[in-house]
């Protein structure tokens, strides 16, 4: 056992200032368990502690809100006695080094995170960064990442509904794996993480410690580089077989009313859920190592306390419910121990039989120092705002321009991925993969919920308060898109080291975008994650926040999807086109520039224009709804071609460069179509609400034509969008 000194405290990822803080907390030296019990639980990935300031600046409140930040997961409410509960957890730099295991453990954490409040999980979403998938490792990380996920879903029988996947030199070395879970909750099925009621049992179930995903912890809390590869160990492996188990044995321990807390074991396994639901409820908690089941011999108090073996859960009961407990894990074929009991002296104390390993008050494990880094704007801004326009050349061929973007990583068909899904377990889908939500109905409400994850952290790159902005206003119009009302935020913020003053200039200036767009949308963040450090040798990642938003569908007959319908129906642009081509995948893939500043974002027209598409799909006036995001408007007509397998007879009539036009990234945009005759009440909607309305064309015939700009058959531009991944990761 090494010595414990300034020396080890950094070599566990603890400051010289924190290790001495920590002595003069316990008023003497802590000994190697409790030094690693400390570090674990002042890493970044467990306290916040270089973000909890920044965070509190976001909106969280309103009407809507059950269960409020703070739990495992937060909730919205869908009527009086049913709320929706989802999270947004990251598994990024495991994800580096395993990534098929990393990415089943990340969807499986997240998992556990809903049932732990009593939700049962209905559906998973993911959002996913990889580099260049020219690049072979950047390949192998995206297929074993797909398979992990899908995999793991599929075996704990719950679909993978959306997502979105983006590629990019940035991410290149530090993939970012960011899973969304989505259940139903009974309200008075609620548990809390408390840890409440002195004598109490404090018991252990699910899957058995071993040494797996030791110091996981603290190595998600630092960036990666060439001995990364090495750190396999810090890597949990899931097994989804006991997952879907243990949550059917929690969910029916729940039904029967026979907790009084529980916490699932993330990061910092043993030591943060015990400490942490001793926090909440005021208590301390005193466990015996030795009645902890294992699946390796020889293991420390130290590795026993910091593992993260996955599929494992921590119930507080009260003993005279223990017979029924047992009984119920057996019926799921369950492992448990009762390790401890919840006592009164606010103390996490730590025994190997008779013999005290560590004893520490949980305040001063939980309540990590706080901190406010230096915050700069970024030099590059300067450089990388800049872009003349004179030097962009207007394409010559603009068909070979618009197959160029389809085929291209960020913006081609996913369907690789929802390919990978069991038919089976998509009963209640409501919309095909590739709408811009996916949308689930729940029978227990007679309603659907949609959910949408999303992201450009290109925008962010250039400016990180628009970027924000826009993260939000985007996954309000998918869900908006698809005839869902939005009910709540969940987010994951991606960045690189927060004792950069640039890089936490980023991160504050994305969350204020967060926050000013969730105020005005009324949709508050009830969960969410933070992950800082995503750094590799070449630099860090671009600012990525990830929106994860639910919303309701109140009538199932209303749901809407992108794909155009029929012969004749009239197509509608929502919204106005602008000469904008900063941040553009047209930029970045054609041109190879990242420059200019992202499109910008009126946020009362944003919600104009979702107010009225909202309407016309309430009036039962459409017959799809599309919104325009990477690619512009051209890819968006592409795409609901593409979609119902029907041509469309465009006409532009806008004064701005052909490009911008056509490949522009224009917000607030959102193509809808209707049968003919609807066009009057359309207008009036929108008119009501000072929002800009243009018929641009006609659904019909076999290929997408664009003025003279484009002429292309639908069989054609379909090949290049569904065939550009396969041939890249197959081909």
């Amino acid at each position: 056992m090494e010595k414990v000194n300034v020396e080890l405290a950094e070599k566990l990822s603890l400051s010289a200032d924190e290790f001495e803080n920590i002595k003069i907390l316990l008023k003497r030296e802590p000994n190697y368990t409790e030094l690693g019990l400390f570090s674990a639980m002042w890493s970044e990935h467990c306290s916040y502690k270089n973000s909890k300031k920044v965070l509190r600046l976001l909106y969280s409140g309103g009407k809507k809100v059950f269960i409020e930040p703070g739990e495992n997961s937060g909730a919205v409410s869908l009527d009086e006695d049913y709320a929706v509960v989802f999270k947004v957890e990251s598994h990024n730099h495991p994800s580096a080094i395993e990534p098929y295991e990393a990415s089943a453990t990340g969807g499986g954490g997240c998992l556990r995170d809903i049932f732990t409040v009593g939700a049962r999980p209905l559906f998973l979403l993911s959002s996913l960064r990889f580099g260049l998938l020219s690049d072979e490792r950047t390949k192998f990380i995206f297929k074993e990442v797909g398979r992990g996920f899908t995999d793991y879903t599929n075996k704990v029988e719950l679909p993978a509904l959306a997502g979105e996947v983006y590629f990019d030199k940035s991410y290149q070395g530090n993939p970012l794996v960011n899973a969304m879970v989505v259940g139903i909750l009974k309200k008075d099925n609620f548990v809390s993480a408390k840890a409440k009621g002195v004598g109490n049992l404090v018991i252990i179930a699910g899957g058995p410690t071993g040494r797996d995903g030791v110091e996981g912890a603290s190595f998600a809390s630092s960036g990666l580089d060439e001995s990364s590869q090495n750190k396999k160990g810090a890597v949990a492996i899931g097994d989804p077989d006991v997952g879907k188990r243990i949550r059917e044995a929690c969910l029916e321990l729940v039904e029967e009313k026979l907790l009084v807390g529980m916490q699932d074991m993330g990061a910092a396994g043993l030591v943060c859920s015990t400490s942490e639901t001793a926090h909440k409820a005021g208590t301390g908690i005193e466990i015996d190592i030795t009645l902890v089941p294992r699946k390796e011999d020889g293991m420390t108090p130290y590795e026993v306390m910091l593992s993260e073996s996955q599929e494992r859960m921590l119930l507080i009961a009260e003993a005279r419910n223990l017979d029924t407990i047992k009984n119920i894990f057996a019926k799921w074929n369950i492992d448990f121990s009762t390790i401890g009991k919840v006592t009164d002296d606010g103390v996490l104390r730590v025994k190997e039989n008779e013999k005290i390993c560590a004893e520490v008050p949980v305040k001063f494990l939980v309540e990590a120092p706080e901190y406010t880094r230096e915050a700069n704007k970024p030099a590059y801004l300067q450089e990388v705002n800049m872009l003349d326009m004179s030097v962009v050349k207007e394409p010559q061929d603009y068909n070979q321009i618009l197959l160029d973007l389809l085929v291209s990583p960020t913006i081609a068909s996913k369907e690789w991925i929802a390919k990978k899904v069991e038919p089976r377990l998509l009963k209640n889908s409501c919309l095909s993969f590739g709408s811009d939500a996916g949308v689930y109905y729940v029978p227990e409400v007679k309603k659907a919920v949609a959910a949408t994850v999303d992201g450009n952290g290109l925008y962010c790159y250039l400016d990180p308060f628009t970027g924000g902005k826009i993260a939000v206003a985007e996954a309000a119009r998918n869900l908006v898109c698809c005839g869902a009302e939005p009910l709540g935020v969940t987010d994951g913020l991606n960045f690189g080291n927060p004792f950069n003053p640039e890089i936490y200039w980023q991160f504050k200036n994305v969350v204020l975008g967060i926050t000013e767009a969730c105020k005005l949308f009324d949709v508050p963040v009830i969960s969410g994650n933070v992950s800082f450090n995503n750094e590799n040798p070449a630099g860090a990642i671009y600012p990525t926040p990830v929106i994860g938003m639910v919303g309701v569908v109140d009538d199932v007959k209303k749901i809407m999807s992108c794909d155009f319908k029929n012969e004749a129906d009239e197509i509608f642009l929502i919204g106005e086109n602008k000469e904008e081509l900063g941040g553009s995948q047209y930029l970045n893939v054609i041109h190879q520039l990242v420059k200019g500043n992202p499109p910008a974002l009126d946020l009362d027209k944003e919600q104009g224009v979702q107010r009225s598409v909202l309407e016309m799909i309430k009036q039962q006036l459409l017959l799809s709804a599309h919104d325009c995001s990477e690619g512009g408007l051209a890819v968006a007509l592409a795409e609901s071609c593409i979609a119902g397998n029907q041509g469309a007879v465009i006409t532009l009539s806008d004064s701005i460069r052909k490009d911008a036009l056509l490949f522009g990234e224009t917000q607030s945009r959102i193509i809808v179509s209707a049968p003919s005759g609807s066009r009057k009440n359309i207008e009036s909607i929108c008119e009501e609400r000072n929002v800009s309305c243009a018929l641009i064309g006609k659904v019909g015939g076999s290929c997408l034509k664009i003025n003279d700009f484009f002429n292309v058959e639908v069989s054609g531009l379909e090949k290049a969008y569904k065939g550009a991944i396969p041939k890249f990761v197959e081909g």
